[in-house]
C-alpha cells in the first residue's frame, strides 16, 4: 500500500481490491449532507460510540484509519466538485467515517484545510471533533487566512461507557482550549446527542450551559436512531433509548421545554444557543445562514436579535423558474413555493441540500413533511396536535 506522510504522520492507501469491498456510499470520497459538500477520504475510527453514524456506511469494525486517496488528491476532487461553489458552498471535513483530530488523521485534516485555503476560497469549513485539541493545533487554525473555519467541538456528557466509550472531559477541555486560543477561527459547543434518561438530567444541562460559556455559540441536538443503530443496541444489550426507530433525529418535546427554560435569560434571550448547526455556524460568523432557515420562523424565536437582522435582509423568496429549472436538472419537480420554503417530488435529500445551500432558502420534500415547532425532526415524543406547515 502507498503511504501518505505529513509531519511525520503515516497511513496507509487502502488497494482497489479492498476499497472494492467497502460500501458503494463509503468508496464515495465526496457527498452532500445539510451541512455541506462533505469530505471522506480517511474511513476508520477506534472510538467506538455506539450511536455512532458510521453504522450506516458499514465501517463500524473498521478501527483503524485508513485513506482512501491522498490528501492532495481529495482536495482537487473537491474544488473541481460539480456542485462546489468557490465562497459559496460550506465544506465539512471527515465527519462521516472517522475523527479528524485523532492523531493519526489530524495531519490530513490539516493538509486539506491549508489546501483550500490557499486557494483563497472564504468558503464555511466545518470540522467535527470530540477528541483532542491542543494549544499547537490552534495555532495552526489560526495560521487559515481565507476561509471561514468553524471547530464544532461536540460534547454529549454521557458517562454510559457502553454507550459512548470517549470520556467528555476530553472534550469539555477541548472546546476550553480551542475558545481560549481562537483568533481567525471559530468555536461551537456542539452539544449532542441529547437522549431522555441518558444525559438529560439538570446537572447536565447545567453543564452544558456553563461550557457555554466557552464557545461562541452552541447547538444542541438529538439522536440518529435509525434501523441500524437499534439492531447494534439490541444485538450488544445496550439500554434502548426508544421503542422506535425514525430517520430524522429524536427530539422530544418536553427535553425541548427543559434546555431552554435552563438556557433562559432575565431578559427573555438565550444567549447564544442554536437549534441548527448551519444557524450557529452562520452566527459565529456574522453571516446569514446559508440553509434558509428564517423561513420557518418558530426556528429564530431562540436567535439573538443582531443573527435575525442578518438573516432578514439576505432571505428572499427565490424566482419559481429559477426553482424549476434547478429541479429539473436534477430529475424532480417543484411542488410549491411559499413563505417558507420550496417543496418539491423526485428530489434526493443531498440535492435538495445543495438546492438550499445555493438558494439560501429551505428545500422540503412533499413526502416528508415539516410539523410546525418539530424543526425538522422525528414526531417521536411530541403531541398528536402539533399542526402541519404544508411543508
Amino acid at each position: 500500500m502507498r503511504q501518505l506522510t505529513y509531519g511525520g504522520a503515516r497511513l496507509p492507501v487502502l488497494t482497489p481490491a479492498v476499497q472494492a469491498e467497502l460500501e458503494p456510499a463509503l468508496r464515495e470520497v465526496i457527498d452532500y449532507r445539510k451541512s455541506g459538500l462533505s469530505l471522506n477520504h480517511v474511513i476508520g475510527c477506534p472510538l467506538d460510540c455506539a450511536y455512532c453514524v458510521r453504522h450506516f456506511f458499514g465501517n463500524y469494525e473498521m478501527k483503524k484509519p485508513r485513506a482512501l486517496i491522498t490528501d492532495e488528491e481529495a482536495v482537487e476532487l473537491l474544488v473541481n466538485h460539480q456542485y462546489f461553489h468557490p465562497h459559496v458552498t460550506p465544506v465539512q471535513v471527515f465527519n462521516r467515517a472517522t475523527d479528524p483530530m485523532l492523531p493519526n488523521v489530524k495531519p490530513h485534516t490539516f493538509r486539506v484545510l491549508r489546501g483550500i485555503d490557499e486557494r483563497r476560497f472564504t468558503n464555511h469549513v466545518l470540522v467535527i471533533t470530540r477528541w483532542r485539541v491542543a494549544e499547537q493545533d490552534c495555532l495552526f487554525f489560526n495560521s487559515l487566512r481565507h476561509i471561514k473555519l468553524t471547530l464544532l467541538v461536540t460534547h454529549s456528557g454521557i458517562n454510559d461507557s457502553r454507550i459512548e466509550p470517549v470520556d467528555s472531559q476530553i472534550a469539555a477541555q477541548s472546546l476550553m482550549t480551542a475558545y481560549a486560543h481562537a483568533y481567525r477561527y471559530r468555536v461551537v459547543q456542539y452539544w449532542r446527542p441529547i437522549v431522555p434518561g441518558l444525559n438529560d438530567s439538570d446537572h447536565d444541562i447545567a453543564t452544558a450551559r456553563t461550557l457555554a460559556e466557552h464557545a461562541h455559540a452552541t447547538v444542541y441536538t438529538g439522536l440518529f436512531y435509525k434501523s441500524q443503530v437499534a439492531e447494534y443496541y439490541r444485538s450488544n444489550g445496550l439500554p434502548e433509548p426508544y421503542a422506535e426507530t425514525a430517520t430524522r433525529k429524536i427530539f422530544p418535546e418536553t427535553l425541548e421545554a427543559r434546555i431552554l427554560a435552563a438556557f433562559r435569560r432575565d431578559d427573555g434571550t438565550y444567549g447564544s444557543l442554536f437549534r441548527k448547526t448551519s444557524c450557529g455556524v452562520a452566527y459565529v460568523h456574522g453571516t446569514p445562514d446559508y440553509n434558509g432557515h428564517y423561513g420557518i420562523q418558530e426556528l429564530c424565536d431562540i436567535c439573538p436579535l443582531s443573527q435575525l437582522d442578518l438573516c432578514r435582509n439576505a432571505f428572499a423568496k427565490p424566482d419559481r423558474r429559477r426553482v424549476e429549472q434547478m429541479a429539473a436538472e436534477l430529475g424532480g419537480k417543484v411542488a410549491e413555493v411559499n413563505d417558507r420554503a420550496v417543496v418539491v417530488t423526485g428530489i434526493a435529500d443531498s440535492m435538495r441540500n445543495m438546492m438550499q445551500h445555493r438558494l439560501g432558502y429551505q428545500v422540503h420534500d412533499a413526502n416528508k413533511p415539516h410539523l410546525y415547532r418539530q424543526h425538522g425532526r422525528a414526531s417521536i415524543g411530541w403531541r398528536n396536535d402539533t399542526e402541519p406547515t404544508g411543508v
